[in-house]
């Protein structure tokens, strides 16, 4: 028996067909014409860079940003710069810019469908799309991307770009906020590219969700013991200390997460088993598995491959300590009818206390569960820390203290005039913020009045 519909299969099936819908985007661009194609987004501010009246889909986010600490004075007028940053060696006495090590942690993203007042997407920024703990590293899958500027590779903080190619429906409306929960100011970058369909979405249409979730550390009983030795070969019969990735009520489909490992006892972190229960699950769960590594696609511990649906983005022989991987479910989503909870071992029987942190993605009908991360200081990676000696300052002659004196008084001068061009910035950005709104509006409005 062979099938008479013309409707073309495959994953770029529908490339072959003409579909009614119109495509547009909100972005960074400078809206005078020039050519200072970023946001400021000031400590404890909060910006919508997208908000759309639907019908429609989210097809594509791109992303890149900057943060930078300034300790001392540059020498060039912070009003006449026309880049996001130098990029000036600082031995070279013309800037000085450090850049924040745990600034992608601090940074939430969120996402509103159809009204809602609590978000369905809920993550610090660089997890969200896979640069996690703040240390970047660059991979390449089928619905996020991250692409680390390679001098900077495997360093906190790191500049990198981001994508996503998860398609993302809304019936009435959708609009993706930033908020900086940060003591200093950053830049943002962006592109939010998107569809719109006249059509409502249909009855089973299911919204796109993402949370961030992290266990500082995992409670283990047995850390000082070797992984794989005989003494922790016990049993774990209800998976009930296990890593949450994901727990949530409704009707949808699991489709993959991060997760970000620090383990601390030079061992192996990933004996553990993947535990999904679905539904109305006791035990053994609808899925259960024999590793991690055999969760993520891998065998006989982790490689360095960034595959379309699995893969490594930081390995723990890169960065010591550290491990950061991703599994996606486009082609094998995990499916519940009435809940789901996705769980993780950390190391057999729950024996580790490593930290875990992770993103899960999914897809469910709404109202969204209340989705919640903690506060900055909880968020932070756990960073190697460098010893410092400190001694006391020298006696000053008096030339040196007047060189001190001047050193102040030039930085008084450059807070002064980068506070007065943040100002500026900041308040031009309210101007974009709400022209971004009034072009999606009028995106919204031309096409509502073409014909079919």
């Amino acid at each position: 028996m062979v099938t008479d519909s013309p409707t073309p299969g495959g994953l770029l099936g529908d490339l072959t067909r003409s579909r009614r819908a119109r495509t547009a985007r909100a972005s960074s661009f400078d809206q005078t014409g020039r050519n200072r194609d970023n946001w400021i987004i000031m400590p404890g501010e909060e910006r919508t860079l997208a908000d759309i009246e639907g019908p429609g889909f989210i097809t594509h986010i791109w992303m890149t940003q900057s943060c930078r600490i300034q300790p001392g004075p540059g020498q060039i007028d912070p009003e006449v710069v026309g880049v996001p940053m130098l990029e000036i060696h600082n031995a070279l006495g013309v800037s000085w810019e450090v850049v924040d090590p745990d600034y992608y942690r601090k940074i939430v993203l969120k996402m509103y469908w159809d009204g809602q007042d609590t978000p369905s997407v809920v993550a610090p920024l660089g997890d969200f799309f896979g640069l996690m703990n703040s240390l970047s590293g660059s991979y390449e899958s089928l619905p996020l991307s991250v692409s680390a500027k390679e001098a900077e590779l495997h360093t906190f903080g790191g500049s990198a770009a981001f994508n996503s190619y998860f398609r993302m429906p809304f019936g009435t409306r959708a609009r993706i906020v930033v908020e900086n929960q940060n003591d200093i100011p950053y830049l943002q970058y962006f592109y939010i590219d998107y569809e719109l369909v006249k059509e409502p979405l249909p009855e089973d249409a299911v919204y796109f969700h993402a949370h961030w979730r992290r266990a500082l550390p995992n409670r283990g009983w047995g850390p000082d013991l070797q992984s794989n030795s005989v003494e922790t070969t016990v049993a774990n019969l209800d998976g009930a200390d296990n890593y949450v990735a994901l727990e949530t009520e409704g009707r949808g489909h699991y489709v993959g997460c991060n997760v970000a490992v620090r383990h601390f006892q030079g061992s192996w972190w990933g004996e553990g088993d993947d535990m999904i229960f679905i539904d109305d699950d006791t035990w053994p769960p609808s899925l259960h598995g024999t590793g991690m590594e055999d969760y993520f696609g891998h065998a006989w511990g982790m490689q360095h491959n960034a595959y379309l649906f699995n893969g490594t983005i930081v390995h723990e022989e890169d960065v010591p300590g550290f491990h950061h991987s991703y599994r996606f479910h486009m082609v094998d989503p995990i499916r519940f009818e009435q809940r789901i909870k996705v769980t993780f071992e950390h190391g057999h029987g729950n024996h580790l206390s490593d930290e875990w942190s992770s993103t899960a993605y999914w897809y469910q009908t709404l109202p969204s569960p209340v989705l919640e991360i903690p506060d900055v200081a909880e968020r932070l990676p756990l960073r190697p820390v460098d010893r410092v000696i400190e001694a006391p300052l020298a006696e000053p002659t008096a030339e040196q203290r007047s060189a001190r004196a001047a050193a102040a008084e030039r930085m008084d001068r450059f807070t002064a005039a980068r506070d007065r061009m943040r100002a500026e910035r900041s308040a031009q950005v309210d101007e974009w913020e709400q022209e971004n709104a009034r072009i999606a509006a009028a995106v919204r409005a031309r096409y509502d009045k073409t014909e079919h």
